[in-house]
């Protein structure tokens, strides 16, 4: 169980260090927009990444992941 929650964490920044590897001027952007937003859209656009995460892991419990 450790192990998974260790390899989530792991891909979670393997991903967020690509993102900031090749794209550094598209992250000011990326905040430029969401400071932009109300704070209740950043809320659904929280809760629906939120949902989209938890359906994900409930996915690859599933498939045997």
């Amino acid at each position: 169980m450790i192990g998974l929650i260790l390899m989530a964490l792991g891909l979670a920044l393997v991903v967020e260090g690509l993102v900031l590897a090749l794209a550094p001027s598209r992250i000011e952007e990326a905040l430029a927009f969401l400071a932009s937003l109300s704070p209740e859209q950043r809320r659904l656009i929280g809760l629906g990444a939120l949902a989209t995460g938890v359906l994900l892991v409930g996915l690859a419990g599933r498939l045997g992941a």
